[in-house]
């Protein structure tokens, strides 16, 4: 889920345009069947090739670029990390009237990994946190600094104060926005994160966790990939679990108070500069953005008393 440059033209895409692509390109692949998966994001065209194989093209302007990146890295990475993770096979090229270059992918089986399709509460939150500790432990010397490839994921977090107080004013009667206002400007006054960069996924939330049989299984779309401050990636404490699973899941990540409270600002900045865009036309994404300021706002109001 983007949440910069929201209104970005979509490029339009449908089965014929992706199977013309793979004959011209993949001519191996280009009798597989072929069907669109249905899904709540928004960057980009997921299609399901034979029984294997994903078709992933970007269909916005802000997603280009995140196959690159994604061929480049997610080989490095996966070998390191406790979850799956996409595997990509092939690269392929603009063509066809479509302007961009787009991704073959392993098929990976799943879910999204929303709340009620997970056995054990317990074992998600130390799942993620070790998926999280063994993502910031990977050498990132050599990553692509946070910017605009990523959406800015893992910047510091003075850099999102703008879009941050916009949308706080274009949510006033929908939100308690006095409320709002204070907690965000709680999380500015954190100290920033000063120590080397760490890898960081940058959109964890359901639609971007995969569960079989109860259980997490994969973390997939790394569009939001970089190297910044760990805290940008602390967001699904509270765009996904419940109060206790947060209590739960700050032990097992054992980050210091400011890095905690600069992850509770990035869930509270996300979900305020996406739910003005969202909440007529994407009720998934919309529901996270409000579940994640409510979380926010519940812990802050907890904090002070």
């Amino acid at each position: 889920m983007a949440d910069s440059d929201l209104d970005d033209n979509q490029v339009d895409i449908d089965s014929g345009l992706v199977r013309r692509l793979l004959f011209n390109q993949f001519p191996e692949w280009a009798n597989l069947p072929l069907a669109p998966v249905l899904s709540a994001g928004t960057d980009n065209a997921l299609y399901r090739l034979g029984d294997d194989l994903c078709v992933r093209l970007p269909k916005i302007g802000r997603a280009q670029g995140q196959v690159e990146k994604e061929m480049r890295w997610l080989p490095i990475l996966a070998p390191h990390l406790p979850l799956e993770i996409p595997v990509p096979l092939a690269v392929g090229l603009p063509d066809m009237g479509y302007p961009s270059k787009w991704g073959i992918y392993e098929w990976l089986d799943g879910h999204n990994a929303t709340l009620d399709r997970l056995n054990d509460q317990q074992e998600v939150v130390e799942d993620m946190a070790e998926f999280i500790h063994a993502l910031w432990r990977i050498d990132a010397s050599e990553g692509p600094l946070a910017g605009p490839h990523n959406f800015g994921r893992g910047v510091p977090l003075a850099q999102r104060d703008d879009m941050t107080r916009a949308a706080i004013f274009s949510l006033r009667g929908m939100l308690d926005t006095h409320a709002i206002t204070i907690a965000w400007k709680d999380a500015l006054n954190a100290p920033v994160w000063d120590d080397d960069p760490v890898w960081l996924h940058g959109d964890l939330q359901s639609g971007n966790l995969l569960a079989q049989e109860g259980q997490l299984t994969a973390v997939i779309d790394f569009g939001g990939l970089g190297v910044g401050d760990p805290a940008c990636d602390l967001m699904i404490a509270w765009n996904l679990f419940t109060p206790p699973m947060r209590w739960a899941f700050r032990e097992a990540i054992d980050v210091d108070d400011a890095t905690w409270a600069r992850g509770r600002g990035w869930a509270l900045s996300f979900g305020l500069v996406a739910l003005p865009y969202y909440h007529t036309k994407n009720p998934t994404l919309a529901g996270i953005s409000r579940y994640a300021i409510e979380q926010v706002l519940g812990d802050f109001e907890r904090d002070r008393r």
